[in-house]
């Protein structure tokens, strides 16, 4: 790896007992991520994890992906004692995938810092990082149909149509926003 190439960590968050839910997308999208970037995810004791060095559109990026074994108020936890990557200096360089009911079905939106906005996966973040808020989201859009209790709906099942957005043209769009992140911490 040569000097100046950033390094990202993505976490993608879900429902490890839930899995192909909403509230699994972030899940859905790392191991979407593993496949296309050639990245071999492994568990360990804290989940699942890979590292590489790979090309992101034109732009050549070291990974770590890790999706926690546990649930999903009890992420980061996990994420930390597992560990970072041993030259990880700032929360900017870590992107966290979490479902948004806020957001339509199959849209995403990506900011650096900002609150929880009631997201117990991101609470979990901003707890185990010290109350540290810099750090990338992208928020998948899983909707929010009818009344309901949010808690039922998120652990409903994805449709099909969702499942085949977020491995491939969900996937682009996820894929343009890790370019546009890893060319900011370049500039930097």
């Amino acid at each position: 790896m040569s000097f100046g190439t950033p390094r990202l960590f993505i976490a993608g968050l879900g429902n490890a007992p839930y899995p192909s839910t909403r509230h699994s997308v972030g899940h859905l999208i790392v191991d979407a991520l593993a496949s296309r970037l050639g990245i071999n995810l492994a568990r360990n004791r804290n989940g699942l994890s890979g590292e590489g060095y790979v090309t992101v559109g034109k732009t050549p990026v070291s990974i770590t992906l890790f999706k926690s074994r546990r649930r999903i108020n009890e992420h980061l936890r996990a994420l930390c004692r597992k560990r970072l990557p041993p030259n990880w200096v700032s929360p900017a360089a870590m992107l966290v995938i979490a479902d948004s009911l806020s957001h339509k079905p199959m849209k995403l939106s990506v900011r650096l810092g900002g609150s929880a906005n009631g997201h117990n996966g991101i609470k979990s973040v901003i707890t185990a990082l010290g109350n540290q808020l810099d750090f990338w989201r992208l928020r998948a859009g899983v909707g929010r149909e009818g009344n309901g209790d949010p808690s039922d709906y998120v652990l409903d099942h994805l449709s099909h149509q969702e499942i085949a957005f977020w491995k491939q043209e969900g996937l682009d769009q996820v894929l343009k926003e890790i370019e546009k992140i890893a060319k900011q911490q370049v500039a930097q």
